[in-house]
């Protein structure tokens, strides 16, 4: 059975801003038309046309005219007839008599019937806007049910739509100036359970009011933890002293999705995929959503949108997202980033007085964003680089290369440099435990590491320091580190960093931060394969044990790491969208064999997270028991790897496999 758009969460929708004559309700019809074809055509499942739309908002006094009145309501049920099942649902304004009173209306057609009628609750009266001289408020209504053709058709502000065989979907419906009042009538339509929120508009443009506009949908669809579609009436229905522009947005929880282009007098159609599953998870996480309550009722309308197949998706979808895609915003989260890393150290050494630190650097990308950190909390205090111990202990896998990056560093920043080899003592322990040393297993890695950590917690009682940790957080993620070796440390400050994320910090140091000194030296660390360098190196000295050729793609784990983790999304969902974004770089077979590896590890090493030191939570995204994380160590994996069977049976190999239960 082919997978559907809902069956993802995903609504494809679109803000329309038609070409539009004033006060001609035969061509306005005959456009609206033509542009929900052309939404039927893109696979919208929902469209949404301006305020007023049907017969244009600069009429005026014409609003008083019988015959516009009359011919609104005729082009309506034309419209109503004209649409079909693969005609998305339409949302349209028209002005509406009802009980002697004209209404600023929205009306909810689908599949040839009307749904229900939405007036405006706002009616502006200042500066341009005469809007009380022709509409009554929506307060002013006297029925909650309009007759139409013999049929009662839902009324009032009160309303709203549930998609059918879509409980993710719930749309309200608000109307221009509502959106810019203190208390929008969208927030209370959110607290209700609308996960999508519809404004038809006809804002006026002056200068700079776009970016005003801009900011206050994406607020607002972030404040109600929903998507916002917002359509803007276009060039067509400037009049007068007024121009209007088509600005029609479309934001989801903060994210600006899709913008038409302004002043374009042709109909312009803005079309994203919203993702309301993960309005209802976001929703799930806040105890304030839970915790606000509507004071009013509400009535549920049956909405029926077309079915279509999954298929490519019209949204912003990266790769790396914890990585912004923009070279300015890059730098400037590198640059807060860095600054939460260096104060959360900072504190610590006040807090307890340590004057100095300890950890150990191998010329790999962890341990260097630890020791510029390190570096430049010394800086902020004032102290003596000469405090920062970084500790160099060469063992049966380092390599020259990474071997004179850690020294390289060491001297380029005028730290402490200690050289303490583990060979030696490495042996007398394979002796000790009666472990034969040419084989290269797990006691063979994690001996190791685990003599690494005590070297590193011995020399800080000798100085009266903090071990500063330098595991990141994907490594956390899969388990990737020795527990009770670079598991532990007094204070680990890259415990909520990617490791997609490491090496864009290390490269922003070396432009912004450390230029003179040692940019040459970070940006090799950068070149440098990701390896934990515990096997010997192959006959050139070159590193033979890289980490990504075991595990995985780090790219592949981080995406996935923020699908599960932060949205929350089912495994069939982060398939699908790990497909969608690493399409032409990965083929579907391996993207599910890392995910399978990805769960697995992610279940089965929960209890090195579940006693992690302190470290600063940096993103949206972390793993400490203390802070967003709370997990089982003992849960179990198989309904997540049981759904992903469903959908194909690409195992890794048997060898990666028994290496996920290692320690």
């Amino acid at each position: 059975m082919t997978a559907s758009m809902r069956d993802f969460g995903f609504l494809r929708v679109a803000a329309v801003s038609p070409e539009l004559q004033v006060g001609d309700v035969t061509f306005n019809l005959d456009v609206l038309c033509t542009a929900a074809e052309q939404a039927a055509e893109q696979g919208c499942h929902l469209a949404v046309f301006p305020e007023l739309a049907i017969t244009g908002y600069s009429c005026g006094d014409l609003f008083y005219q019988g015959l516009l009145l009359e011919k609104a309501r005729a082009a309506l049920d034309q419209l109503v007839a004209r649409s079909t099942e693969k005609w998305p649902a339409l949302v349209v304004g028209l002005p509406l008599q009802v009980d002697g009173r004209l209404f600023n209306a929205a009306a909810v057609i689908s599949q040839g019937r009307v749904c229900g009628i939405v007036p405006k609750t706002y009616l502006p009266n200042t500066q341009e806007f005469y809007e009380e001289r022709w509409f009554s408020g929506a307060r002013d209504a006297t029925s909650d049910t309009l007759d139409w053709h013999g049929q009662g058709i839902p009324f009032g502000t009160d309303l709203l739509f549930r998609v059918e065989g879509f409980p993710a979907a719930v749309v309200g419906i608000e109307i221009c100036e509502d959106a810019w009042v203190a208390n929008p009538p969208s927030g209370e339509l959110a607290v209700a359970g609308a996960t999508l929120l519809v404004n038809l508009s006809a804002s006026p443009e002056t200068l700079g009011k776009h970016a005003y506009r801009r900011a206050l949908v994406e607020a607002q669809s972030a404040r109600c933890l929903a998507a916002y579609l917002y359509a803007s009436a276009g060039p067509g229905e400037s009049s007068t002293d007024l121009v209007f522009s088509g600005h029609s947005l479309i934001a989801e929880y903060g994210q600006l999705l899709a913008e038409s282009k302004r002043f374009c007098f042709e109909t312009q159609l803005a079309v994203a995929d919203v993702d309301l599953q993960r309005m209802l998870h976001e929703r799930q996480r806040s105890n304030s959503y839970a915790a606000s309550i509507s004071g009013r009722t509400w009535r549920s309308i049956p909405l029926n949108l077309p079915v279509t197949p999954a298929a490519e998706l019209r949204r912003p979808l990266t790769r790396t997202p914890f990585v912004p895609s923009a070279v300015s915003e890059r730098c400037a989260r590198c640059e807060e980033i860095f600054a939460i890393q260096t104060t959360g150290l900072v504190k610590r050494l006040r807090h307890t007085g340590s004057r100095q630190v300890v950890l150990g650097i191998s010329g790999g990308l962890d341990s260097t964003l630890a020791l510029l950190v390190a570096v430049r909390a010394f800086d902020r205090l004032g102290w003596p680089r000469s405090g920062i111990i970084a500790l160099t202990m060469p063992g049966f896998g380092t390599t020259e290369r990474t071997r004179g990056n850690a020294e390289a560093l060491a001297s380029e920043l005028g730290v402490t440099l200690r050289t303490i080899s583990i060979d030696a003592a490495v042996r007398q322990h394979f002796l000790d435990i009666d472990h034969d040393p040419q084989r290269h297993d797990i006691t063979y890695e994690n001996s190791q590491a685990r003599e690494r950590t005590q070297i590193l917690m011995d020399i800080a009682n000798q100085v009266g320091g903090l071990v500063i940790g330098t595991g990141d957080l994907s490594e956390l993620a899969l388990g990737w580190a020795t527990y009770n070796g670079d598991h532990m440390s007094m204070y680990g400050v890259n415990a909520s960093i990617p490791k997609t994320l490491v090496r864009y910090l290390i490269a922003w140091c070396a432009d912004a931060e450390f230029t003179a000194s040692c940019r040459e030296t970070l940006l090799d660390v950068c070149a440098t394969p990701v390896s934990p360098e515990l096997l010997p190196p192959d006959p050139e000295g070159l590193i033979s044990q890289k980490t990504e050729e075991q595990v995985g793609p780090y790219e592949l784990h981080d995406f996935f790491l923020f699908q599960v983790v932060r949205c929350n999304f089912p495994p069939s969902k982060v398939l699908f969208l790990a497909c969608q974004a690493f399409a032409g770089v990965y083929d579907a077979a391996e993207i599910l064999r890392w995910l399978k590896l990805f769960y697995r590890r992610f279940f089965s090493q929960q209890f090195k997270r579940s006693c992690l030191p302190d470290g600063p939570k940096v993103g949206s995204v972390a793993l400490s028991p203390r802070g967003d994380w709370r997990m089982p160590s003992d849960a179990s994996v198989a309904l997540w790897l049981e759904e992903l069977e469903k959908v194909g049976d690409v195992s890794p190999d048997s060898q990666t496999i028994a290496s996920a239960a290692e320690g």
